[in-house]
């Protein structure tokens, strides 16, 4: 986009704005922002705002508290739901140390890292497209979400079923005036579950996007009195929500993962990321699926894969070659669900892939069969792993891979596995209700 600092304060008195939200994002992918009057304006492009770190969950210790917010002025964009009376704008920032050091533990900032590592291999761009999807539930009367869907409709339903219909698209029209290009709003497979399609773009861009986007859902459906999550698999029997990453590399204009005279008109170097994907897919799951509830969604029969391999036409495995060809050329990788952190989820794809290049890996054959029909000696004898089935196999499984252990960095990675053991430790020793169901008549 490449605003000016001008420009930044034109828009930012012609649309009458009078705070200033500087957001980033924590580890565990949530949202964070400290608000500011505009007359602090000029103090935060400047990259003199100060927050104490010691609060945000994976950050620092109380006694290295102190941490700078950098604004980056190309995310500038005005809130459209705000009063016009005094408008809300926001700038998305990195994490910088007190000695002016990026911030180890910024997942923008180790996105950005791993994008060096990419072009020292000789490319330019790691663009990315997400397919993010969402359920929409009723708020009570307290106006806490309830369990009640707002609507019965199914994949690509119209109105009456589908009473999501007005909420997707005021949420559309919000984000098309804050810059998206949208293209292609749906209901999902699943009643009260919903699909919005923007445009692809970079990968630091894009992970700001889906944070931008989720917080536009939200804020949307509340003005519907709806609840809107990104939770994987909120309801039993259903479809999950997933968040499939489509992704390619550019040397300059070209894409990367084209070439008109190899096999499927796939390139080496997309061969080789779809080797370095397959071979790393256990491993980088406790990032693209972080969540106990995550691997409710990774069973057969819902369409989510659970499965370790590749096709290019198949949809039952991990992951598949899109049709499209020339600059979209793109492979797409199915298990992501939307309670990942962007930022974490694109630098361990990414990781796994450039280990494929820069090491030219070949990848198993394509597995052109639907795997949910094969028994295990059959997936084994065509080479077919299945995914990690809980949260906690999949941290294991992620402490044994060196390639996304570095992706993550050292501050990452140990604030992460020691978050995540303490998640799957209580919902280890809580007493679930299927088990009061099950055990408190018959025993």
């Amino acid at each position: 986009m490449g605003y000016s600092k001008k420009e930044v304060l034109k828009r930012i008195e012609e649309e009458n704005v009078k705070f200033i939200r500087l957001q980033f994002t924590d580890m565990l992918g949530t949202i964070k922002n400290v608000e500011i009057p505009l007359s602090q304006l000029d103090k935060a492009l400047d990259n003199k705002m100060m927050f104490d770190g010691s609060s945000i969950e994976g950050f620092v210790r109380i006694e290295e508290s102190d941490m700078y917010l950098y604004p980056d002025i190309d995310t500038f964009v005005v809130f459209p739901w705000t009063s016009e009376k005094g408008r809300v704008a926001r700038f998305i920032c990195d994490i910088y140390n007190p000695d002016g050091t990026p911030f180890e533990g910024c997942p923008r900032y180790n996105l950005k890292r791993n994008l060096q590592k990419m072009e020292a291999l000789g490319f330019d761009a790691f663009n990315i497209g997400t397919e993010p999807e969402f359920f929409l539930f009723k708020l009570d009367e307290k106006g806490e979400p309830s369990l009640e869907l707002n609507d019965h409709g199914g994949y690509f339903d119209l109105a009456p079923t589908d009473l999501g219909e007005n909420c997707r698209r005021d949420i559309v029209l919000e984000l098309e005036e804050m810059g998206f290009e949208i293209e292609a709003s749906h209901h999902e497979v699943a009643p009260g579950q919903h699909e919005i399609d923007f445009k692809y773009s970079d990968a630091v861009k894009h992970a700001d996007d889906i944070q931008t986007f989720k917080l536009v859902v939200k804020t949307i459906a509340r003005k519907h009195n709806l609840h809107a999550t990104f939770m994987p698999k909120p309801l039993f029997g259903v479809n999950g929500s997933g968040m499939h990453v489509n992704m390619s590399l550019f040397k300059g204009k070209d894409n990367a993962f084209y070439d008109t005279s190899g096999d499927m008109e796939l390139s080496d170097t997309a061969y080789q990321f779809i080797a370095g994907i397959i071979k790393h897919a256990t491993n980088f799951t406790a990032v693209t699926n972080p969540t106990v509830n995550s691997y409710k969604r990774l069973v057969p029969g819902y369409e989510a894969p659970c499965y370790v391999a590749w096709s290019g036409s198949n949809r039952s495995p991990l992951m598949r070659i899109p049709n499209s060809r020339g600059l979209s050329t793109r492979v797409e990788v199915r298990s992501v669900d939307p309670s990942a952190n962007p930022y974490m989820a694109l630098s361990v794809l990414l990781a796994a892939g450039l280990d494929g290049v820069e090491n030219k890996l070949t990848p198993p054959s394509a597995v052109d069969r639907n795997i949910y029909v094969m028994n295990k000696a059959e997936r084994e004898e065509n080479g077919v792993k299945d995914l990690p089935a809980t949260l906690m196999d999949a941290l294991v499984e992620l402490q044994k891979d060196e390639i996304i252990i570095n992706a993550l960095g050292e501050h990452l990675f140990e604030h992460y596995i020691e978050a995540k053991e303490i998640e799957w430790d209580m919902f280890r020793t809580t007493v679930h209700p299927w088990e009061r169901e099950q055990y408190l008549t018959q025993y």
